[in-house]
């Protein structure tokens, strides 16, 4: 396709080409994120797919100008103080290579940036890149619920490269980390079918219901949770904030029968007796591991004082040679081990201020609909984050970027329609 540039004529032909180029370069750009999203859901190798389509949009962000929006400078601003800290800490590596301390800690950056390019890309056209991302997102999860469960119920072969201890965790390492992968996109669905109409309002009830149970195979309790946390959140966000008189009706018939599909669905995969059993194993508040002086969260008293006396860290993985093999599983012990003290306050200043531009957004009515799924699923994400390490989750930096975004896009005009990622 030729675009047109009318206001280059005056101009030599190598700034034409570049014009040409940047011109092309802009509306490539929205193809390619879409990708990078879609990408996500599979990350069985690293670097993975993510990483690389990540630095292709970057590439083609800066050719084709991307807008540096003022309002996400903080989150520029946390990017550049976290960084010494987390490039310091290797060098008090004691068991492990310096080089592979500083390999973690740069992925932790690298995360970092593509929350901040993602709330620029947000913001620059907020609804039709919300949409875009949302429709990308819902995509990937689709396919990888439905492969998780096929596998998980012995219909796909080769199910073992998509389990792990008897769990879906499909194209990921972790059934722990697929679980989790999913909430977003389901709770843009959910929204769809508590304010779309028709078909739409249909078919995403549908994808609901298949990443629902693309959730429970993975036998996640966190996933668990956060799905639940995740969709009463938001359904309270809607009805509160967002639905009219005659709305609000029709959302508590939708949750009523919402609710009875759910329950028929459970009852399903529950006379499958090997789920009946792995869930009656996993449904519980704590598991062997999680119990005693070393347990989950009986070491949290060890860690506090191993991070207490080690104001620079550790460095990333070090714990596991301590007195306890196993990681902190607790986010937030686990950043002041790896990163310092002074990356830790940092972490802590990016979730603290990442809740509180959002929770000042939904005051406003402009963007409410495209902040209430990102958000519903941000604030479980970040009670999670203390009972496990999400500090390498790629979807978590990119939900956070998602928030900034959206908090930092225009105002739309007065009387324009409701508009849904």
């Amino acid at each position: 396709m030729t675009l047109a540039l009318p206001a280059s004529r005056g101009l030599s032909p190598s700034d034409r080409g570049r014009a040409w180029f940047g011109a092309n370069a802009k509306q490539a750009l929205g193809l390619i994120v879409g990708i990078w999203i879609f990408s996500g859901g599979f990350v069985i190798v690293e670097p993975s797919p993510y990483e690389v389509m990540f630095l292709l949009a970057f590439a083609v962000a800066l050719a084709g100008g991307l807008q540096l929006r003022r309002e996400t400078l903080p989150l520029l601003l946390i990017v550049i103080a976290f960084t010494p800290f987390a490039l310091i800490s290797p060098f008090f590596m004691q068991y492990q290579a310096v080089t592979d301390g500083l390999i973690f800690n740069l992925v932790t950056i690298f995360l970092l940036i593509t929350s901040y390019f993602a709330a620029n890309f947000v913001a620059q056209a907020p609804h039709a890149h919300m949409r875009l991302i949302a429709r990308a997102y819902i995509a990937v999860a689709i396919i990888a619920s439905v492969v998780g469960t096929l596998a998980y119920v012995g219909l796909l072969p080769g199910e073992d490269v998509f389990l792990r201890f008897g769990r879906a965790k499909a194209f990921f390492n972790d059934p722990n980390v697929y679980g989790p992968f999913l909430i977003l996109p389901a709770m843009f669905a959910l929204q769809r079918v508590m304010l779309g109409k028709g078909r739409s309002a249909l078919w995403n009830g549908i994808a609901y219901l298949v990443i629902f149970v693309g959730v429970f195979v993975s036998f996640s309790r966190g996933a668990w949770g956060h799905l639940a946390a995740s969709s009463l959140f938001l359904f309270a966000m809607v009805f509160f904030l967002e639905a009219s008189a005659r709305e609000k009706v029709r959302l508590l018939l939708i949750a009523l029968g919402g609710l009875m599909l759910l329950a028929a669905a459970m009852a399903v995969l529950l006379s499958i007796p090997v789920v009946s059993e792995l869930f009656t194993q996993r449904f519980s508040l704590t598991q062997s591991y999680d119990t005693g002086e070393l347990g989950r969260f009986g070491r949290i008293w060890y860690t506090l004082d191993v991070v207490l006396t080690h104001p620079w860290g550790i460095g990333p993985l070090e714990y596991g040679f301590l007195r306890i093999t196993e990681q902190p599983h607790n986010t937030y012990l686990n950043v002041a081990l790896t990163y310092g003290w002074g990356g830790a306050v940092v972490y802590y200043l990016l979730v603290g201020s990442t809740l509180a531009a959002g929770s000042k957004a939904l005051i406003r009515a402009w963007n409410r609909p495209l902040l209430i799924p990102v958000f519903a699923t941000f604030v479980p994400m970040i009670a999670l984050s203390a009972i496990i390490d999400t500090d390498h989750w790629r979807h978590w930096f990119l939900v956070t970027g998602l928030v900034w975004g959206v908090c930092a896009a225009s105002r739309r005009p007065t009387g324009m329609e409701r508009q849904l990622p």
